[in-house]
């Protein structure tokens, strides 16, 4: 199958500043270890970091954008840092790159990867989707 952009004057191009998700995130399964709300603080974060991938947004700031408490954006944020995804010290995120293996207290027990049914990744989807609905609507 050949590949044909839809709309060619819209091609996406590599920004000056890091925006891109890596697409290893899924095919390493990077996102299996993650909760929808991770997911959705992830994308954040790789949208608004720098080069570097930095970012000083506070977390009030953060969690009004998402529609969130500050309790949920915690909690989000201690499930990316487990996954080796973000590095955080107040006030400072740091979007890691995916080159290592991810770095993980030794202390924390992770669960294997599993496979996920295609209702399941829906759901998540779905999840993902709302989450972010969500956050839109609070931004009005």
């Amino acid at each position: 199958m050949q590949k044909t952009l839809l709309i060619p004057s819209r091609c996406r191009r590599v920004p000056r500043q890091f925006s891109w998700i890596d697409q290893r995130l899924v095919r390493e399964r990077h996102i299996t270890r993650c909760t929808s709300e991770g997911l959705a603080l992830y994308l954040f974060l790789v949208t608004v970091a720098d080069a570097e991938g930095l970012s000083f947004y506070g977390d009030g700031s953060i969690a009004r954008l998402l529609g969130w408490s500050e309790a949920q954006l915690h909690q989000a944020r201690a499930g990316l840092v487990r996954a080796g995804l973000v590095a955080f010290r107040a006030p400072l995120y740091q979007v890691l790159s995916l080159d290592t293996a991810p770095t993980v207290p030794p202390h924390t027990q992770l669960p294997a990867p599993q496979p996920v049914s295609r209702a399941r990744a829906c759901a998540e989807l779905r999840s993902l989707g709302a989450i972010l609905r969500q956050a839109q609507e609070a931004r009005r």
